[in-house]
């Protein structure tokens, strides 16, 4: 990417693309996919098109705090095998297999300090993890996984989560960006904008109809 692209998309992360700056380089959309803003969005396109909204909102990191968890939980340096059992426990439409997560290993953007595992300590089981990049280039950090199990939600840790992981970047990150699906029915977007996340860019992932 030249500069001047680059520049754009410091200037106004989430409504300049779809996906954090250094995944736009190695990334292509596949045919029969359609990525557009909200501001290109038109309702006419459903006739073609099967519609799937993103929100996609930044933390400038202005005031970030050290953390703590509740009581009765600590961190646990948890396996591979376990971080994938967990992320896929979490949800009924995304199964992520061992390899794919070991590839985030071989990123530039990889940390291994923002990887995180928290366990119940009295029932000795993950209750929520959390994973982060860091692109030093610009200095973007960017929240890839953030899940509770539902026996755990409603207890802070998700906030815990994600206040951690900001507190983890805040002396290389100059912001923070997040995404997720508007229609999801835990509501993430309520979690990021509790945790100083803001804006109001949406991004349609349009799949051309059979």
């Amino acid at each position: 990417m030249n500069e001047m692209v680059k520049k754009q998309y410091l200037e106004n992360p989430c409504g300049t693309a779809s996906i954090p700056y250094w995944k736009t380089v190695c990334i292509s959309i596949p045919d029969g996919m359609k990525i557009l803003h909200e501001r290109e969005f038109d309702i006419e396109m459903l006739k073609r098109y099967s519609d799937e909204p993103y929100f996609r909102l930044v933390n400038h990191m202005g005031e970030v705090k050290p953390v703590s968890l509740p009581e009765g939980y600590s961190l646990y340096g948890a396996s591979m095998p376990e971080f994938v059992d967990h992320i896929n426990s979490c949800y009924e439409d995304i199964s992520i297999t061992i390899p794919e997560m070991q590839s985030y290993l071989t990123r530039e953007q990889y940390s291994p300090e923002l990887w995180l595992a928290v366990r119940d300590d009295y029932k000795g089981k993950i209750a929520a993890t959390g994973i982060a990049d860091l692109d030093r280039e610009i200095g973007e950090g960017v929240l890839e996984w953030i899940q509770v199990s539902k026996d755990y939600r409603r207890r802070g840790l998700g906030s815990y989560l994600v206040s951690e992981l900001l507190w983890r970047m805040r002396k290389a990150a100059k912001f923070v960006t997040v995404s997720g699906k508007c229609k999801n029915p835990d509501h993430p977007e309520e979690l990021y904008r509790k945790c100083g996340f803001c804006g109001n860019d949406v991004w349609h992932v349009l799949r051309e109809c059979e």
